[in-house]
């Protein structure tokens, strides 16, 4: 089976990472061009390309999907599989592989469409999330459905759910792929009247607002580690809160770190901040 992979974050990673293990391995791996890095802008590959390159896979790395298009056609591949690639696919290429191109979502669509669905479930209290195996069209999460499965959210943060929902949505992968060559799928199409929306997040967006109730804050804290951090200010610094906990429907740090310094537990910070508060400065 010639496979088409589409990929580039670590949410990716632990997807091809499968792939390769149950004998999915790709013909071919599309990912985003070295981007510069760090203070001396040192061109760096990305978590994807990392991995392939490990296993001597054949890579792709096009500034423009688009002029990969005849080098793609000539592949021939039998089905094309997009994991977080970052970029928007046009249709003549999501429409090259014989059985199309198929998504791996960390949503239940059609709720949470779009580039953050693990932090907005999170941030909205949900109990449960999921992945869902789809379709692609030339919208965004909007190709029908092939397989979903349900997964509950048990307090943990945005880079814990992201992984084990990654996990989750490869194993589902492995099991749907053959079954959708075989023709044993039926494609559902979604009902996207229920289509929620997410949207790319900031800086901005992990301030922590002091007006909230602690259990969105607590939600806020959890969305939003590791990036781009839920913070406040003190004393013109900024101080990320990096793990709390609800008592008696109030919040309780139990790690921060202010800016310039080293991560520390709330109680060793106390003993040298004893005039610390959150709340409007």
């Amino acid at each position: 089976m010639k496979i088409l992979f589409f990929g580039t974050s670590e949410f990716a990673v632990i997807i091809l990472e499968k792939m390769i293990q149950g004998g999915l391995t790709p013909s071919l791996v599309v990912t985003t061009p070295d981007k510069p890095s760090g203070r001396k802008n040192i061109p760096t590959p990305s978590p994807v390309k990392v991995l392939a390159s490990a296993r001597n896979l054949t890579i792709a790395q096009p500034e423009r999907i688009q002029d990969a298009y005849a080098r793609l056609l000539r592949m021939a591949p039998d089905i094309t599989v997009l994991a977080s690639y970052g970029q928007i696919v046009p249709k003549n290429i999501l429409d090259i592989a014989t059985h199309g191109a198929i998504n791996v979502h960390p949503s239940l669509l059609p709720k949470y469409r779009g580039a953050t669905p693990v932090q907005s479930a999170i941030l909205a209290g949900e109990k449960t999330t999921g992945v869902t195996i789809m379709r692609m069209d030339e919208e965004i999460d909007h190709g029908p459905i092939l397989a979903q499965r349900t997964v509950p959210i048990a307090r943990e943060t945005y880079q814990e759910l992201h992984n084990k929902l990654a996990v989750i949505g490869a194993d589902l992968l492995i099991k749907t792929i053959p079954k959708w060559i075989r023709g044993e799928l039926k494609a559902k199409e979604q009902n996207h009247t229920l289509a929620t929306f997410t949207r790319r997040l900031s800086k901005e967006d992990g301030h922590i607002d002091e007006t909230q109730d602690a259990e969105y804050i607590e939600r806020q804290i959890r969305a939003f580690y590791p990036w781009p951090g839920a913070y406040t200010f003190w004393q013109g610094k900024r101080i990320k809160i990096l793990k709390a906990h609800l008592e008696q429907e109030k919040l309780v740090i139990d790690k921060l770190q202010l800016e310039g310094k080293n991560p520390t537990t709330f109680r060793e910070f106390l003993l040298g901040h004893t005039d610390f508060h959150v709340g409007p400065q």
